[in-house]
């Protein structure tokens, strides 16, 4: 890939990244840093990781063309079925990843944290796979929220710490995790859920989800007889999901990149997620991005219907794309979320997760050619939230036809 958009030796893209950790974390994350290359480049790693994407996550994930959602919106529109994947999401790819990775480096209990609780589950799933202690940081917010998803986080074996700072949301969740991994620095890895933390965990993660834009590759070869769509779409909070399905494609000039951040009540109120609209260069949790902030550098609270986008941050890869203008960045507010969650759903059947409905909202943002190629990832699946949808359904009718 070009290097302009890839991250450096020291772990930057660009202006951002890093890694800006507390002195007792120092030795970790340097050994991570040394180690985490040759283990996923290493042959076994690799076959051990792909057997596990294909016979326990059950990848490919399927590409489908949405037939009735092409001829609304002029295009030839195709879903990357993430939600398909085993435990609804595409967090799994990273958690068995990333179990494998702490299982050779001789780790022996694992902390996470979690929003819409997709990260929580996949990462208590690969720890009652491979018998390891689990342990799991989340808001009590997003506790509330997210019940089904907490309930089968403690049904797979694993602790559940429900987190009472700040807005007890995504961002409080992982100050905790980082303030665990401080006090158990030896034994403990932390399972990083987004593209989001200290080098090198923006890099692992990118590339444990590359595995999406990998298939994207040779199932668009099949279907339209090229490699590249015209268009890929995502949401973006961390940015896990989004990295994963831009990751082959950063390079290619053909292939314009939309990516749809949560904006809430609306980028022009104080109930806001949409960091790349909103937010100025910082550190959160580690490393250099934007981030929203006071004038002083005190972290904004964050403001979605959205458990899983809930992050007043961005990765640093992302943020680089944005400032590069390499990615088209849309704010989604709650009210466009819900409406898009309904509309897929009454058209293809298909319930997909509010933070995957922040990337169906964007197609109303676009003006296509019937010619073009459009590649919508799917992140997840809408079970968790049909409560919130059946709550907000009147948002939906104001909004829309529904």
């Amino acid at each position: 890939m070009n290097k302009k958009y890839t991250v450096d030796e020291k772990g930057f893209y660009g202006e951002f990244g890093g890694a800006y950790v507390p002195e007792i974390l120092y030795k970790c994350v340097h050994d991570l840093q040394d180690q985490y290359l040759p283990i996923i480049e290493s042959e076994e790693f690799k076959r051990e990781y792909h057997a596990l994407l294909k016979d326990y996550v059950g990848r490919p994930s399927p590409l489908y063309y949405a037939k009735r959602m092409s001829e609304r919106y002029g295009c030839k529109l195709y879903l990357k079925r993430e939600d398909l994947n085993h435990t609804g999401a595409h967090k799994i790819n990273n958690t068995v990843g990333q179990i494998l990775m702490a299982k050779k480096m001789g780790k022996t209990r694992i902390i996470a944290e979690t929003g819409a609780g997709q990260h929580g589950v996949a990462t208590a799933t690969v720890c009652a796979l491979m018998g390891m202690k689990c342990e799991i940081f989340m808001g009590k917010t997003d506790v509330a929220r997210q019940h089904t998803n907490v309930e089968r986080m403690k049904m797979l074996g694993a602790e559940v710490h429900p987190v009472t700072t700040g807005n007890m949301t995504l961002s409080d969740a992982c100050s905790e995790a980082i303030r665990d991994w401080c006090c158990h620095p030896q034994e403990t890895f932390y399972i990083v859920g987004s593209t989001m933390g200290p080098h090198p965990y923006p890099d692992i993660v990118a590339r444990m989800q590359s595995v999406i834009s990998e298939e994207i590759k040779w199932q668009l070869e099949e279907k339209e007889g090229r490699s590249y769509p015209d268009y890929l779409i995502a949401c973006v909070g961390g940015g896990s999901n989004s990295a994963g399905t831009i990751y082959h494609y950063i390079d290619d000039d053909r292939v314009k990149m939309i990516l749809a951040e949560a904006g809430g009540h609306g980028i022009d109120t104080d109930y806001t997620a949409a960091t790349m609209h909103c937010g100025s260069v910082g550190i959160i949790h580690g490393a250099k991005s934007l981030v929203m902030q006071t004038d002083d550098g005190q972290i904004k609270e964050a403001f979605t219907i959205s458990a899983g986008l809930d992050y007043p941050g961005i990765g640093p890869m992302h943020a680089h794309l944005a400032r590069s203008g390499r990615t088209n960045i849309l704010a989604i507010n709650d009210d466009e979320a819900i409406y898009a969650g309904y509309e897929l759903t009454r058209m293809e059947g298909i319930i997909p997760a509010i933070e995957s409905a922040h990337a169906v909202a964007a197609l109303k943002k676009v003006r296509f050619n019937p010619t073009d190629v459009v590649v919508l990832t799917v992140s997840g699946r809408g079970d968790k939230d049909v409560q919130t949808y059946l709550n907000n359904k009147q948002a939906a009718k104001e909004y829309g036809e529904f």
